[in-house]
Parts: C-alpha cells; structure tokens; sequence
C-alpha cells in the first residue's frame, strides 16, 4: 500500500489532481500495482479526506500529547520520537499530528515502521495541498548514513 502512496504523491501533486476512484485504479493497475494493494491504498486515502475535512486550527502552546499505551505499541518509540521532533521544529502542529496518528492506526500493523510514518506524514501534508518545507523533506526522504555533514 505505501508503494501506491508514495506513486500517488510523486504523480498527483495534489490529492484534487487525482482522478475518481475507477480511473485512479485502472492507472495504477497499469503501473503494475496489484489490485489488493490498491483497494487498500484508496480506502486509505478516503480515510486521510474524512480527517483532512477535519483538520482545525490551534492547540494551545503549553498543550502536550500524552500517548495512550495502544498508541505507544501502535507507533512504536522510534516513530513517537520521529512525530515529536517533526512537532517540536515547528513543522508538524497537533491537528497534522493528530491526522497521523489516526492515519496510522488505520494501518492495523502495529509497530509501524518508521520509514511507514514518513509516508503518513508526507500523505497528510499532500492532503492539506501543503508543501513540506526543505528540513521535512530531508527528514523524509533522506538516511542519515547518506546525509552529508558539511
């Protein structure tokens, strides 16, 4: 399903880019992707639309987000600590963090990956028609041994 996630991001700029479902699915069945993988991957995705129309404003500054032990075994200390860094440089606010955590208990894989939260967090900006700052990018995108330390 990340694989359709990731094509979609990289093809569709915008989740209003899109095509209907029917269409959307008959191009990805042509790029190669298995019928299964991409029934989940839409299902996902109107999941990630039901939260997008959801999406609201600010939480205080001194709010802070206590994870439930479900959530902690759902996302997993490497995944928790990716989302608080994202938050704490001011480039994740909780509504974003909110909608990644609902979009990752929608998974039902439970630890999630880490490289799996990058591609929810990714998802949720391209929900919102955001673009990632260049740090977000980095983050998502690059692995730390290929990062170059100037």
């Amino acid at each position: 399903m990340f694989d359709v996630l990731v094509y979609l991001y990289e093809n569709y700029w915008r989740p209003d880019a899109c095509p209907d479902h029917d269409q959307l699915a008959r191009k990805l069945s042509s790029a190669g992707f298995e019928s299964d993988e991409i029934q989940e991957a839409l299902s996902w995705l109107d999941g990630l639309a039901s939260v997008a129309e959801c999406y609201t404003g600010e939480q205080q500054q001194t709010s802070i987000r206590v994870y439930t032990p479900a959530e902690q075994d759902l996302l997993g200390e490497e995944s928790i600590g990716f989302i608080s860094f994202l938050e704490s440089a001011g480039v994740l606010p909780p509504p974003m963090r909110e909608m990644v955590v609902d979009r990752a208990s929608a998974i039902g894989v439970a630890p999630i990956a880490l490289d799996d939260i990058k591609i929810i967090v990714l998802m949720v900006f391209w929900s919102l028609g955001k673009e990632p700052d260049t740090l977000v990018l980095d983050e998502l995108f690059v692995a730390p041994e290929d990062r170059l330390i100037h």
